[in-house]
């Protein structure tokens, strides 16, 4: 197993400009997700600058293009798109940059996948028995890989953890070196996945091809990411995430001070008859206020996904709650700390 030695990293502001390992010459990209993004319109191809406040007011139909006056609701609108001058644009030095990817999976990429192994003897009946099952895996085994920007994989986790009610998993940042003879397809795609992210190798990387580069419209958007085979990446480095001991000191301590001097009393919620609603109790409403808080200071299009994230449910220790919340919130305030974990971790060859 090989170690990496870094360079410190280029921080203003809590971005992350750019690092370079020497050991192999490994590039870190820009890391803001702050940053402005890039607006195209599909209509008079007027190019501008925007925030991600803007972005927001856009998708509420609060905002027009500068060239033509469209709104979002028309089909050929504005849509986010690449910055042109970013470096991971030209095919040559695809393979130079770092990628990220978060998953549950603690061995991503799996070396023998069996998407079929979970699937207990009722499914497999279910489905049809074992010759749909057997076809099902392999499509499941045909499926591209997919990395993209730091920002994109916190995006990802923080978006899984919200629609597949996966707070109190165990998610993994993996750190993704690729091969430096990946050939990379010449035309930039767009967001090619299906309504649930799927998207099938072989029609992105056709023979001869390893890696397709696709703008990113629902992570890190109009970030790069690419869809890949396993055979194109060289190497990963992994952590397990939130880090431990990244959490705010002082907001942990005032969190638990304040929850646990807070009655936990379940209070069912009242609302129109017939229709569902969750109890709550104090606790559990000032335990979301408080995430909320931390939400309230991220950028608009993480905030949503990070209130559910950092969800308190009555009964959770409140410390292990408020360091879990620091912590994942410090990933993305504080990305160095997560560089530096990755820097430390052994090199495991695919």
């Amino acid at each position: 197993m090989t170690q990496l030695v870094s360079q410190a990293a280029v921080e203003v502001s809590g971005v992350v400009l750019r690092r370079t390992l020497p050991e192999n010459g490994a590039v870190e990209g820009r890391i803001d997700f702050w940053r402005e993004r890039w607006m195209l319109c599909g209509r008079c191809d007027h190019r501008w600058h925007v925030d991600l406040d803007w972005i927001d007011r856009w998708d509420q139909a609060k905002e027009i293009c500068p060239g033509c006056g469209m709104t979002c609701e028309h089909e050929d609108s504005p849509r986010v798109t690449v910055d042109s001058d970013d470096p991971a644009l030209e095919d040559d030095r695809v393979s130079q940059f770092f990628w990220y990817h978060t998953t549950m999976q603690p061995d991503w990429p799996t070396r023998h996948f069996d998407p079929a192994a979970v699937l207990t003897p009722e499914t497999r009946r279910r489905m049809g028995g074992e010759q749909r099952v057997s076809a099902w895996a392999a499509g499941q085994r045909a499926k591209a890989l997919h990395v993209g920007t730091y920002e994109a994989a916190v995006h990802n986790m923080l978006r899984r953890i919200r629609d597949q009610a996966a707070e109190r998993g165990q998610f993994y940042l993996y750190r993704v070196r690729l091969k430096p003879s990946v050939v990379v397809r010449e035309e930039l795609l767009v967001d090619p996945g299906n309504f649930v992210g799927d998207v099938a190798l072989d029609e992105v990387c056709p023979p001869g091809v390893d890696v397709a580069p696709y703008l990113n419209y629902h992570e890190d958007p109009g970030g790069l990411s690419l869809a890949l085979g396993r055979d194109a990446i060289a190497s990963v480095q992994r952590i397990a995430v939130p880090l431990p001991d990244t959490w705010d000191e002082r907001w942990v301590r005032d969190s638990v001070e304040a929850l646990e001097g807070m009655s936990g009393t379940v209070v069912p919620a009242t609302g129109k008859p017939g229709r569902f609603t969750r109890s709550s109790s104090p606790r559990a409403d000032l335990g979301r206020a408080l995430g909320a808080s931390l939400a309230g200071r991220l950028p608009v299009n993480l905030q949503s996904q990070f209130a559910s994230a950092a969800a308190f449910a009555e009964g959770e220790d409140p410390e292990q709650w408020a360091r879990r919340t620091s912590s994942l919130f410090a990933l993305i305030d504080n990305p160095p700390r997560a560089l530096a974990a990755l820097d430390g971790q052994d090199l495991r060859e695919i």
